[in-house]
C-alpha cells in the first residue's frame, strides 16, 4: 500500500463520516495526506484529518479519531491503526503490505513515480535564452540544469511541456555583434564597445574563410554577412554545449520572426499585437508613443510599444512573443529568468492579463539567483566570463547537473569546485550514484551465488533497515508529484540523498547473498527484489535531474 491509497482510504472513510453528519463539506484526499513519522515507534504512516475536520463538523478531535481508526484497521494491508495525543492516527501497514512496494517498483520500472496529476496541461517552459553574441556562461549554466529538471519532472508528473529558447537575434546587440565579427574577419582593430574575447577572433576568421572576399564587399553587405556567418555559428556551439550538458530543447524561438511581415506584406507579430490588445482597449497614443495600459493588472508604470522614432522596444516583442505562445495552445507559460530580471515579473504579468489571460495560473515567472564557484577560471576564450564548456571540461555534466538542481532557484550559490570533483560520500552526487553502482553489483554477485527473483515473500522483510527502505520506495511518486506541482525539482535531489543513506543502512545490516555453505532461501530471493527496486528507483530520480546512473564507480 503506497501513502497515497492510504491517503485516498482515510478520505473515504473521512467522507462517510462526515456526510452522515449532513454537513456539507467536501473531503478530498488533500485533506487527507498521511506522512512518515519521525519516531518510527509510532507506526509506519500518521495522519492529522481528525484534527483538521473535528472542529468543523462539531466534533472533538479524538473521538473523530477514533471512529477513524475503528474503520482504518479492517483496510486490507493494515495491521494496526491508533490514536495518539489530541488526534494524530498513528498507522502500522502488515509487512506483506508493505513489501509489495518492492513489487511494484520493479514491474513498472522506469513507470514507477510517474503520474497523472497535471494531466491535461500544456506547459509552455522557457530558460536561458542567451544573446546568440557568446558563448553560455555559469549563470546560464544554473539556468540550463533547473530548467531541463524542471521539465522532466513536469512530464513525469503527466504534463504536455514544451521547452523552448528565446533566441534574441534582434536589436542592438545584434549590430554590434557583428561589427565585432565583422572588424575580427578583416584584421581591423575592434570598434571601442566591441564584445571581448578570443572567440570573436575565431568566429571573424571562419567568417574570412567562407567568405574570401569579404574585404571587396560594399560595407553594409560585409557587415551583414559577418553578422548571419558569426550568428550561425555561435548559435550552433551554444546548441553543441546545451547537448553535451543533456539539456534539450524543443523549439528555439527567433525574435526576428515577430519583427518580420507576411510575404506578402501581411503585419509582423508585434503589429498584430499591438491591434488585438488595442482591440481589448488597453492600448493608447500619447506624445506620438504606443503604450499598453499595464497598470491596470499590477505593473508599475504603463509600457510604452513603441516610441515617436517608431522602433518597437523589447516589451513590444515580449508581448507578440507571449500571445505567439497563447495561440499555439499553451495554458501556463513558466519563464525561467535571471537575477537580474525582477522587473519582468510584473511585465509578464500585465501582458497575461491584458491578452486575456488567469495572471494566477496562466503565467509563472521565476526568478533564479547568481551561482559562484571556487576554483572555476575565467574562459580563455572569452576572457571575462567563466564558460559552460569549460566547466564541463573540469566538473562534468552530472557534477554540475546535480549540485545545480539540489538548491531552489531563488537561492544564491556558493560552490566548491574540488567537492564537487571528490569521490567521497561528502559529495552527494558521488554518494547517490555510488547507491546505485551498489545496487547493481549487489545484482552481479547475486547470479553468480545463484540467487534471482523467482520467488517474492514480502512478509520476511521486516528488519527496521527494510521497512525504512520500503517506506522510501512508498513515498517516491509523492516526492515526484510534490516536485511537479511547486517547480522544485530541487526535492527530487533531497529525496535521493535520503533514500541513498536508507539503503547504504539497509546494504550493511541486510543480505541478498547467502553466507558461506548457507543454501539459498526465499529471504535472499526477496531481497533481491529489494535491492533491485532500490536500484530503479534511484534510476528514475537521477534521470528527472538529468543525471547519469553509473553501473560501476
Amino acid at each position: 500500500m503506497t501513502p497515497q491509497e492510504l491517503s485516498a482510504a482515510i478520505a473515504r472513510i473521512l467522507a462517510d463520516i462526515v456526510s452522515a453528519g449532513d454537513t456539507g463539506i467536501e473531503v478530498t484526499e488533500a485533506d487527507t495526506q498521511v506522512e512518515r513519522p519521525k519516531n518510527r515507534d509510532h507506526g509506519d504512516w500518521a495522519s492529522n484529518a481528525a484534527m483538521k475536520f473535528a472542529k468543523r463538523i462539531g466534533q472533538k478531535p479524538r473521538e473523530l479519531a477514533e471512529q477513524i481508526v475503528a474503520r482504518v484497521s479492517e483496510v486490507d494491508g493494515v495491521a494496526k491503526a491508533e490514536v495518539a495525543g489530541p488526534g494524530f492516527i498513528n498507522i502500522t501497514l502488515d509487512a506483506a503490505s508493505a513489501g509489495e512496494t518492492a513489487r511494484r517498483v520493479v514491474e513498472q520500472g522506469a513507470a514507477y513515480g510517474t503520474s497523472d496529476t497535471l494531466a491535461g496541461e500544456r506547459i509552455n517552459l522557457e530558460y536561458v535564452s542567451a544573446n546568440p553574441t557568446g558563448p553560455l556562461h555559469m549563470g546560464h549554466t544554473r539556468w540550463a540544469a533547473l530548467g531541463d529538471s524542471t521539465a522532466r519532472v513536469l512530464r513525469a508528473a503527466g504534463a504536455e511541456v514544451t521547452t523552448e529558447y528565446y533566441i534574441n537575434d534582434a536589436g542592438s546587440q545584434m549590430d554590434k555583434f557583428a561589427r565585432s565579427v565583422l572588424a575580427a574577419a578583416l584584421g581591423e582593430e575592434a570598434p571601442e564597445d566591441a564584445y571581448p574575447g578570443e572567440y570573436i577572433q575565431a568566429l571573424g576568421k571562419k567568417v574570412a574563410e567562407q567568405v574570401p572576399n569579404l574585404a571587396e564587399l560594399p560595407r553594409e553587405e560585409a557587415q551583414h554577412l559577418a553578422q548571419e556567418l558569426g550568428y550561425e555559428q555561435q548559435l550552433a556551439e551554444i546548441k553543441d554545449s546545451l547537448e553535451r550538458f543533456n539539456v534539450h530543447f524543443d523549439v528555439f524561438f527567433s525574435e526576428r520572426t515577430l519583427h518580420a511581415k507576411g510575404d506578402n506584406g501581411e503585419p509582423s507579430p508585434i503589429e498584430l499585437a499591438i491591434d488585438r490588445l488595442r482591440e481589448q482597449g488597453h492600448v493608447y497614443e500619447d506624445d506620438g508613443a504606443i503604450w499598453v495600459r499595464t497598470t491596470t493588472f499590477g505593473d508599475d508604470k504603463d509600457r510604452v510599444f513603441t516610441r515617436g522614432n517608431g522602433i518597437y522596444t523589447y516589451f513590444a516583442a515580449d508581448a507578440a512573443y507571449y500571445l505567439s505562445k497563447k495561440d499555439r495552445g499553451f495554458g501556463e507559460k513558466i519563464y525561467l529568468l535571471g537575477a537580474d530580471h525582477h522587473g519582468y515579473i510584473g511585465r509578464l504579468t500585465a501582458i497575461a492579463g491584458a491578452a486575456g489571460d488567469d495572471t494566477e495560473t496562466d503565467v509563472t515567472v521565476l526568478i533564479g539567483q547568481l551561482v559562484n564557484l571556487n576554483g572555476a577560471r575565467l574562459s580563455k576564450r572569452a576572457g571575462n566570463i567563466i564558460e559552460l564548456d569549460d566547466l564541463l571540461e573540469w566538473l562534468g555534466s552530472d557534477a554540475l547537473r546535480y549540485w545545480l538542481a539540489r538548491y531552489p532557484a531563488d537561492s544564491p550559490l556558493a560552490l566548491e569546485g574540488e567537492k564537487l570533483r571528490s569521490r567521497t560520500n561528502d559529495n552527494p552526487v558521488f554518494y547517490v550514484q555510488y547507491a546505485h553502482a551498489r545496487t547493481c553489483a549487489v545484482d552481479r554477485n547475486a547470479a553468480a551465488a545463484g540467487v534471482d527473483r523467482s520467488a517474492f515473500a514480502p512478509e520476511l522483510l521486516t528488519h527496521e533497515t527494510e521497512t525504512d527502505l520500503l517506506g522510501k520506495l512508498q513515498q517516491y511518486p509523492g516526492i515526484v508529484a510534490g516536485a511537479a506541482e511547486l517547480r522544485e525539482p530541487h526535492r527530487i535531489a533531497r529525496f535521493l540523498e535520503e533514500f541513498a543513506a536508507a539503503y547504504h543502512r539497509w546494504y550493511d545490516q541486510c543480505r541478498v547473498l547467502p553466507m558461506g555453505e548457507e543454501p539459498v532461501e526465499d529471504l535472499h530471493r526477496t531481497r533481491l527484489w529489494l535491492n533491485d527496486a532500490a536500484g530503479q528507483v534511484l534510476r528514475n530520480g537521477l534521470d528527472l535531474l538529468g543525471v547519469t546512473a553509473p553501473e560501476r564507480l
